[in-house]
């Protein structure tokens, strides 16, 4: 079964941090596009991250650039999203996802056309 989970979520104060993983089963993370979106109780989904193909460049949005990090670990085929310097408006449900592709190319911060999603693991940072 080809699955996304991802983990790490919780609740943490604003300026701390947080590392999200995520996790893939029947296919081989490395080798495809992925995204990271998040949903903010009452808003639309929006891009964090988009990371192109085997570990190609990756774009980040305006509003964690600096302060958000992705990285892998081909042995476990998981991604993490290192979080630091967290503020209340970073609060989101937040999911990975992975485009099968072998030649995408991200061009910005968005992921488009995703194939496999996570379930989503939730962030509250709040004191």
């Amino acid at each position: 079964q080809l699955q996304l989970v991802e983990s790490g979520g919780g609740l943490v104060q604003p300026g701390g941090s947080l590392t999200l993983s995520c996790t893939a089963s029947g296919f081989t993370l490395h080798y495809y596009a992925i995204g990271w979106f998040r949903q903010a109780p009452g808003k639309e989904r929006e891009g964090v991250l988009c990371r192109s193909t085997s570990g190609g460049n990756t774009n980040y949005a305006d509003s964690v650039k600096g302060r958000f990090t992705i990285s892998e670990d081909n042995a476990k085929n998981t991604v993490y999203l290192q979080m630091n310097s967290l503020k209340p408006e970073d609060t989101a449900v937040y999911y990975c996802a992975a485009r099968v592709s072998k030649y995408y190319y991200c061009s910005g911060y968005v992921l488009e056309e995703t194939d496999y999603w996570g379930q989503g693991t939730q962030v509250t940072v709040s004191s």
